[in-house]
């Protein structure tokens, strides 16, 4: 049974960072595209990142581009969003996604699992 566990979420103050944290099991994640979504209340899931299976393509949505990071860990099982300089705006529930064999993964539609979520919220 495939799992995707998200972990690193909170409450911080504008400016500040966060580091999230996503561990699967129960598949082969080296197979699999891993990106980051988020959803904000009353609003659709939105892209935020993605990594390709070995770490050499990422993507990045413009609203966070230039201040997050995503990497992964093969051997960890694990994928990462380093979150700096955050915004009232990024205030959200983050989800974790891996899409099997995935190319370039902006779209919801594209990824296979889903985590349950943690949530950032970012105060003014």
């Amino acid at each position: 049974q495939v799992q995707l566990v998200e972990s690193g979420g909170g409450l911080v103050q504008a400016g500040g960072s966060l580091r999230l944290s996503c561990a699967a099991s129960g598949l082969t994640f080296s197979d699999y595209l891993m990106g980051w979504f988020r959803q904000a209340p009353g609003k659709e899931r939105e892209f935020v990142a993605a990594i390709s299976r070995r770490g050499r393509n990422i993507y990045y949505s413009d609203s966070v581009k230039g201040r997050f990071t995503i990497s992964r860990d093969n051997a960890k099982n694990t994928v990462y969003l380093q979150m700096n300089s955050l915004k009232p705006d990024d205030t959200a529930a983050y989800y974790c996604a891996a899409d099997y064999l995935g190319g370039i993964g902006t779209r919801v539609r594209d990824y296979d699992y889903w985590g349950q979520g943690t949530q950032v919220t970012v105060s003014s």
